[in-house]
């Protein structure tokens, strides 16, 4: 029983984890450029779904203010990126990675000026009560999660797979210039493709806010996110969720039957294995091209 507990437990955190990492890929694919701010955006999601749901801020139904927090995060994303990503078009891909550094030390600045320094609770529904299977305790909130990041994965393969915008995102991630040259607005599609990482970051801090407290030093687990995204293959979208996963599940069992301290290095060591031994990833197609 206690490893299905673990393996659980590992199974939540380890969505949320690819569902950052998911934002990370997206933007990658598009763009070639590593938003180090990802994990920061599922802090400022999760913060405002605070905002909005708590009684002594707005007090607004929390089903209601979930659409309204992935509106209000979609728009900062694309206006993220026709304000001052556009204004950086053509310059080296450091100075976006910077400039995504420097965009989450302000976030985090920002958002403990409005909520504070001290933790907070998120009023969440998903947060009540247990559910108890085959001597296994799963919270609502970690079975919540696991259920939307099912889901959501399910949405964003079919939009890919079956609407315009989706199969023009691919287009652009694969070849900018072809992309342009057969009508697609490829600035556009980036915009959006911003736009759909800071919805899919707002989920994960919905669901993050959901487990428990939340602080303006959530954002720092955008680290394991990235972990997760390079152990599953930058390049690949299904990578990125199964590398969370992986990262997720091994820290409960790494924690549990390491000495006190080493469970934590646990996801990094693996990293270190996986670029040493799979640079492109554990799931990444890599494709050679013949000339």
């Amino acid at each position: 029983m206690e490893f299905m507990q673990l393996l659980i437990s590992g199974l939540a955190n380890g969505c949320v984890y690819g569902l950052i990492a998911l934002g990370f890929v997206l933007i990658y694919k598009a763009t070639e450029a590593v938003n180090f701010a990802q994990g920061d955006f599922m802090m400022l999601g999760a913060f405002v779904m605070v905002g909005l749901v708590n009684p002594h801020f707005l007090g607004i139904n929390f089903w209601l203010a979930v659409p309204l927090a992935l509106l209000i995060m979609g728009a900062l994303g694309y206006l993220l990126d026709i304000t001052i990503l556009r204004s950086l078009f053509g310059q080296n891909q450091v100075a976006i990675v910077i400039l995504t550094i420097a965009l989450g030390f302000v976030i985090r600045f920002v958002t403990g000026v409005i909520f504070g320094h001290e933790p907070m609770n998120l009023h969440s529904p998903l947060a009540l009560g247990d559910v108890r299977a085959f001597g296994v305790v799963i919270s609502m909130a970690d079975l919540a999660v696991i259920i939307v990041t099912v889901i959501l994965t399910i949405m964003l393969w079919q939009f890919f797979q079956r609407t315009r915008l989706g199969l023009a995102m691919q287009a652009a991630s694969q070849n900018q210039m072809a992309a342009y040259y057969m009508g697609i607005p490829v600035k556009r599609v980036q915009g959006a493709v911003w736009a759909l990482a800071a919805v899919v970051a707002c989920v994960a801090g919905i669901l993050y806010g959901s487990k428990g407290s939340l602080d303006i030093s959530a954002g720092f687990i955008g680290i394991k996110a990235f972990a997760a995204a390079v152990i599953g293959g930058f390049g690949s979208l299904p990578g990125a969720l199964m590398g969370g996963l992986i990262v997720g599940v091994i820290e409960p069992f790494a924690s549990r039957y390491l000495p006190a301290g080493y469970g934590q290095l646990a996801p990094y060591v693996l990293l270190i294995l996986v670029l040493v031994f799979r640079p492109h990833g554990l799931f990444a197609q890599v494709r050679t091209k013949k000339v």
